[in-house]
């Protein structure tokens, strides 16, 4: 017997197992002779479900007939071929299925639209295969691109196109791909940026229509770059006339291809920077010891898909279905919150980086009119871009600027973040600190939000981190290179704002204030004629009291620093008092006409 013939005898059944047979055992296993004496051991076995060479020839038999179906479907027989596929168990073999449609899409990219056709039914009744599906093209997409296989790459774009038109993969991963390619603007990646608008222009024009305009902002101003060859260029000019028809050349979906009502779908929700598992094993044979029982339940499946009527009335039904199923099922919740929020940051992003004028940009931010909770998230978000650059752009400063002076409900977010930013103390590079600092100096020099801010800080070696410390002197340096010394001693020194910047000028003790006067010490104001000793009077002067004597009416005072010891001399008449700190030591000279009297005492 051929071995064509042995698997078409497995597979007469709907099943893929007969319940009563009288035929010999095969000759051929997988391709391989069977020795007499095994065949005559498995001679009237074939009915035991639980016997390895069985269950391989019925998976090589599923492989075949899942092969012939795909690569036989057109837009006239697909509801022969679903009706066909739905009588095997595309569940266990939902890899080999997955496989076949990815492969037959790759031969025929112009029969894409029928391929996702058959997805988006079995997407309706099976959603862990079109899940599947999408993964397995997201993970070719990456390594597609990788290997420069600009062929490939094209293909892949254009079924996730598709699989977005049929509302089985949501819009995101599009969006997601269009920022990935726009960051490096070369030609093949324009050209896959444009092919990907067109196939799915029309639906983002329907679902997305803001982050479409800003795609099609980045092409307009990247077509009067010289960087791209005229036919880059050429294609641009082209998809800007598809897009004044409004992508009518490139319907969202054919016509008879429209099997799946519009209200009865689930949509996959992934994105580009996820690694998914591809399931590879899903492919090849395993022994399964529970085989009856599997195929037991998938025929009850089969019956209830093949025989229900399409009507809602028939949605009660799914309360019979097995436990399987019901797992199934249970892929479909999803965290409605964790998606939106998903999908704003995407927003967020594509808008901040599609825009060159910070104040447009501003504009366009504000326009979403977020809710109280998201205001938050869109701050963040700001902040977070600008600290993923290479080097800070005035840019990010500017949009939070503007966002600051046309709506106060967002000042209070950024102050949050600020104190967020200093407390959990997260970045691991200096490139972050760096730029999250010179973006807040820009918010607080220009007043954007209030110094009261600093109350959060409190600069001692016990209390700050090594990052926190490298943030402070980052902000402390660029505040003071916009406002000059005086400035900001001005606002240091502000009556209103003492208690703020009570813990950044920590004078309780001396360790506290010798380690304010090293920190500012080292952060090189020192270089400034007048800077040390004015912000050293004001980081002590409240601090030292003559508490005996009556001594306010001295007529000189002077301060004076030398390495870490602070020297302070009180001049009156025929009475000099000095106090110095070294070594944490305090040590008090009195000098009368009579001589002089010391007092030490350690602290």
């Amino acid at each position: 017997m051929l071995k064509t013939d042995e698997f078409r005898v497995v597979s007469q059944t709907s099943n893929l197992h007969p319940t009563e047979t009288t035929t010999d055992a095969p000759t051929h296993t997988n391709g391989f002779y069977m020795p007499p004496a095994k065949r005559r051991r498995l001679q009237g076995t074939l009915t035991d479900l639980l016997i390895s060479e069985y269950q391989r020839l019925a998976w090589e038999a599923l492989k075949e007939i899942i092969n012939d179906q795909v690569n036989e479907v057109n837009k006239s027989n697909l509801s022969t071929i679903i009706y066909e596929l739905l009588k095997y168990n595309i569940i266990r073999g939902r890899g080999l299925l997955a496989n076949a449609i990815i492969r037959a899409q790759i031969r025929s990219p112009s029969s894409t639209p029928v391929y996702v056709a058959l997805v988006s039914y079995i997407h309706r009744k099976f959603p862990l295969i079109s899940e599947l599906i999408c993964k397995r093209l997201i993970s070719s997409f990456r390594q597609t691109y990788q290997r420069n296989d600009k062929i490939n790459c094209l293909t892949t774009t254009k079924f996730v196109a598709h699989l977005i038109n049929q509302n089985i993969l949501h819009e995101i991963i599009a969006l997601q791909i269009l920022l990935f390619l726009f960051e490096n603007s070369t030609d093949d990646n324009i050209e896959l940026a444009v092919e990907l608008l067109k196939e799915c222009g029309q639906k983002l024009l329907q679902v997305s229509r803001p982050e479409l305009d800003s795609a099609f902002l980045v092409l307009r101003n990247l077509l009067h770059q010289s960087s791209l060859n005229k036919h880059t260029q050429d294609m641009i000019r082209n998809l800007f006339t598809v897009r004044r028809d409004e992508f009518k050349e490139y319907s969202t979906i054919q016509s008879g291809l429209n099997l799946v009502d519009k209200n009865d779908q689930y949509i996959h929700i992934l994105q580009l920077g996820v690694f998914y598992d591809s399931e590879s094993m899903l492919d090849v044979f395993k022994y399964d010891e529970e085989y009856e029982v599997n195929e037991n339940k998938y025929e009850q499946i089969r019956k209830r898909i093949l025989d229900e009527n399409e009507s809602s009335s028939n949605s009660s039904d799914s309360d019979e279905e097995d436990n399987a199923n019901e797992e199934k099922q249970q892929l479909r919740i999803t965290d409605q919150t964790e998606t939106d929020l998903i999908i704003l940051r995407h927003k967020i992003c594509l808008t901040i980086q599609t825009n060159i004028d910070a104040k447009k940009c501003a504009h366009k931010l504000l326009k979403m009119n977020l809710h109280y909770r998201r205001k938050k998230e869109l701050c963040q978000m700001i902040v977070d871009i600008c600290a993923q650059q290479h080097t800070y752009e005035d840019f990010f400063g500017l949009v939070g600027e503007h966002i600051c002076l046309s709506k106060q409900g967002y000042v209070y977010w950024f102050k949050q973040i600020f104190q967020d930013q200093y407390d959990i103390s997260r970045w691991p590079k200096n490139v972050k600190l760096n730029n999250v600092a010179k973006f807040f100096a820009h918010l607080l020099v220009t007043d954007s939000i209030s110094w009261d801010v600093f109350d959060c800080i409190y600069l001692s070696e016990k209390n700050s981190t090594s990052s926190s410390r490298i943030y402070m002197k980052i902000l402390f340096l660029e505040l003071f290179q916009f406002l000059g010394f005086t400035k900001l001693k001005n606002r240091l020194t502000d009556p209103t704002l003492k208690n703020s910047f009570r813990g950044v000028f920590l004078r309780d003790n001396p360790e506290n204030a010798r380690f304010c006067i090293n920190f500012f010490t080292s952060i090189g104001l020192d270089k400034m004629k007048t800077s040390k000793n004015d912000l050293l009077s004001f980081l002590l002067g409240d601090r030292i009291k003559v508490r005996e004597g009556q001594l306010r009416n001295f007529q000189d005072t002077t301060v004076s620093i030398r390495g870490h010891s602070i020297r302070i001399l009180l001049k009156h008449e025929s009475l000099k008092v000095e106090f110095s700190f070294k070594a944490n030591q305090l040590r008090i000279y009195l000098s009368l006409r009579n001589g002089v009297m010391s007092f030490k005492w350690k602290i």
